[in-house]
């Protein structure tokens, strides 16, 4: 007989399947993690070798924990709560429901999010229900994407499989004829639900003592040596619990005085020079998936190898004859946290800015300014007219006019739904071809901006350009091949234009994608994309490579420097025009880690102790942390007071409303 027979419609009975279905529960998240790390292995294999396993286990342990007990509080209750008349196999299998559901949630989400990592580079929060709120079709994607991945389907339900058969019912239909001795029933299952409600309180918080703070995504980072990693011990269901509802911004207080604050950093830039102010007009192009890693111009100082040709043949062409820099990079991982930093120099900390309150402040940006001044501005995205937000977001920025799917479909000289790619957006060659169009109906100056679509999961391409861009390396590819083609034969449309050579031309990536190149895997170059500024006639800005850092929140202050712009604005980049090489920086946000580089040097902070810090020239793949070395102190103590500035000067600016100057 085994152990749990003798004890079925009894106290200790129940206690002991609730503990043995929730070790079950650990079980399958365990396996669930194998699986996250084992299709993200590109991402993780140097990480799970340079951490400690026993820290990685602690973590993971930790955190499931937390996710666990989250999820099974109502199982918790339903099993131990002290009433005999619930000891009955009718019961037991309806509570046995309720513990497959809310443990299977949490399985999909897990496995789900393994598929997202690739285009975040970090679990799922929250902001998941608002970026995506947008999205008509939504169903259409979650059903391609079920289909690609039928393999995590099966292991789903595989999973829930093993999990319904392995249950262990405190209770049988055989039972039910065993009387209840009340006298120990009901002792031994108050207490133990009084004792297990207060290990679950502690389990949930990540401790047992009133000076634990509840535990949140950042304290992943305890146990990774990179930001990177934290992924691994995170779970998804804890990342989405834990973010729920939040307060994402809130002053950190690390200078106590506004004036000391502003001399470290501000944000606010005034005009500079006297020189007249100069109505170019201006065209910024974010092109999706974009990573600095697929452009061979732009990896000529060794990154991938000294014969790196790369996949864009055209855009190299563009940066021959372009500003360009060594380093460029992005300040967020996803789509939504682009524009904000592109077109109103605002960097994505800690949330995408605007899934975040602080997107109801008044805000500026490239189109208000530029609009201030008489330009025609316009926004276009070949994606469903409100896709991600980008319909909202450029209306309170201050574009006149958006074009998306709906405004290219009603246009008879293109092929409309023809020309859709079935998943995201109408492909790109024909929407940039119907953007050139519409900037030539447009009065001048104009400010425009698109946002392409076709790099992008599925990774697909037009039918007629498979074997013009067949399969090669990874998945990305063809769709950055394709991508090339597209922004060629708009180059070919627009260059015989009127109003070209009256145009200064921005080409930036909204986020990195896949990546085959060891060096953009490290912590840094997962942020690696391109800044590209290109002046047909070369002279507002002189092609030039600059031995400098560049980043998206960077774009607003150069392309207002070059125009001459006469009026103070808010943007938290630097103005690449007039900012000596070593001055030049870029910061960014990821898994609770804050990223600062400057001058050769990148550090790592929490937000409240630094965590690394790196001499990025010298040690290309961040192994040799120079943290503790008496040597680098002066270095690490100037970047981490610069670095909280940033953080201090943006979280007052989000909490107070003023992303603008207000006269």
């Amino acid at each position: 007989m085994k152990p749990i027979d003798s004890l079925r419609r009894s106290a200790p009975g129940v206690i002991v399947a609730y503990l043995l279905n929730m070790l079950m529960a650990y079980v399958a998240f365990m396996i669930c993690r194998v699986v996250y790390v084992a299709l993200n292995w590109t991402a993780f294999h140097e990480g799970l070798f340079q951490n400690s396993w026993s820290d990685l286990l602690a973590g993971s342990l930790l955190f499931d924990t937390s996710a666990l007990l989250y999820l099974n509080a109502l199982y918790l209750l339903l099993m131990l709560l002290p009433i005999h008349l619930k000891e009955h196999a009718r019961y037991h299998r309806v509570v046995r429901i309720v513990y497959l559901v809310f443990n299977g949630i949490g399985i999909i989400a897990n496995l789900a999010d393994a598929v997202y990592f690739p285009f975040t580079g970090r679990r799922t929060t929250a902001t998941v229900f608002s970026e995506f709120s947008n999205e008509g079709n939504l169903g259409d994607i979650v059903g391609t994407e079920i289909l690609h991945s039928w393999y995590l389907v099966l292991l789903f339900v595989v999973l829930i499989w093993a999990m319904y058969k392995l249950y262990v019912l405190p209770c049988r239909e055989e039972d039910e004829a065993k009387p209840i001795r009340l006298r120990n029933y009901y002792p031994t299952l108050t207490a133990a639900l009084l004792v297990m409600v207060g290990l679950t309180v502690a389990g949930m918080r990540g401790g047992f003592t009133t000076a634990v703070r509840p535990i949140t995504i950042s304290n992943a980072n305890q146990y990774v040596s990179r930001p990177a990693d934290a992924a691994i011990v995170l779970n998804t269901p804890f990342s989405i619990i834990r973010t729920l509802g939040k307060k994402t911004f809130v002053d950190p207080g690390y200078f106590a005085s506004q004036e000391e604050l502003d001399a470290i950093f501000t944000p606010e830039h005034y005009p500079a020079d006297t020189t007249a102010f100069v109505p170019r007009n201006v065209v910024v192009i974010i092109v999706e998936s974009l990573g600095r890693e697929y452009i061979g111009a732009l990896n000529d100082l060794g990154q991938c190898g000294d014969d790196y040709q790369g996949y864009t043949p055209f855009i190299d062409q563009i940066c021959r004859h372009a500003f360009t820099t060594d380093w460029s990079f992005s300040n967020g991982r996803k789509s939504i946290d682009a524009m904000p930093s592109i077109l109103s120099g605002i960097p994505m900390f800690v949330e995408p800015f605007f899934l975040t309150s602080a997107s109801l402040n008044e805000v500026g940006g490239l189109a208000r300014c530029l609009g201030g001044k008489g330009y025609e501005t316009a926004f276009f995205h070949g994606a469903q007219n409100g896709s991600m937000g980008f319909q909202a977001f450029s209306r309170a920025t201050g574009f006149d006019s958006y074009y998306g799917r709906t405004e290219y479909d009603a246009d008879p000289a293109f092929g409309g739904e023809d020309d859709f790619d079935g998943t995201w957006a109408i492909w790109d060659e024909p929407f940039l071809q119907f953007y050139g169009k519409k900037m030539s109906e447009m009065r001048e100056p104009f400010m425009t901006t698109v946002f392409t679509a076709s790099s992008h999961h599925p990774f697909a391409i037009p039918e007629q350009y498979r074997d013009t861009f067949p399969e090669e390396g990874i998945a990305m590819h063809k769709c950055i091949r394709y991508l090339d083609h597209s922004l060629r034969r708009f180059f070919e449309r627009v260059s015989t234009e009127p109003w070209y050579e009256r145009t200064l031309f921005v080409i930036a990536g909204d986020h990195t994608n896949l990546t085959d190149q060891a060096f953009y895997q490290t912590d840094l170059g997962y942020f690696g994309s391109p800044f590209i500024l290109f002046d047909p006639t070369g002279t507002l800005v002189a092609p030039q490579r600059r031995h400098a850092i560049a980043q998206q929140i960077d774009v607003m202050p150069t392309v207002l420097s070059a125009l001459h712009y006469d009026e103070p604005y808010v943007a938290f980049g630097c103005d690449l025009l007039t900012t000596p090489d070593n001055l030049t920086w870029a910061i960014n946000y990821a898994g609770g880690i804050y990223q600062y580089v400057e001058d050769g040097y990148l550090l790592q902070f929490d937000g409240e102790q630094p965590r690394a810090l790196y001499d990025i020239l010298g040690d290309w793949y961040q192994t040799h942390d120079l943290k503790d070395d008496p040597a680098a102190q002066t270095i690490l103590e100037a970047r981490l007071k610069r670095t909280k500035a940033i953080i201090q000067s943006y979280m007052q600016r989000m909490v107070n409303d003023s992303l603008i100057i207000r006269r």
